[in-house]
């Protein structure tokens, strides 16, 4: 019997990319604040694009996720700053707004 190695690397992946997400909208919103939205807008299309564009379908799924991890971040770069609002994370004082 073969055993297949995908769905346990996919899974391991996508907890690497949530992983990764999760400081990355706290970092955006701190250094840039809520304008950072659009840099997401644009890693989810472009991860999009890619996953329709290549061969492998591992690296497909893995780009998906990447993708809808950026698209998930849009919405959590404004929550993250009515988080920061409320003190829950520090605000940055060098930024202004």
């Amino acid at each position: 019997m073969e055993m297949n190695y995908f769905g346990i690397l996919i899974g391991f992946v996508t907890f690497l990319v949530i992983g990764l997400f999760h400081p990355l909208v706290i970092k955006a919103e701190y250094y840039l604040g809520v304008k950072s939205w659009w840099l997401f807008l644009l890693l989810a299309i472009a991860a999009s694009v890619a996953s329709l564009l290549v061969a492998s379908i591992v690296l497909s799924i893995i780009l998906g996720v990447v993708a809808f991890s950026s698209f998930w971040s849009i919405g959590e770069v404004f929550q993250q700053k009515k988080r920061v609002e409320k003190g829950w994370f520090p605000k940055n004082p060098k930024k202004r707004g």
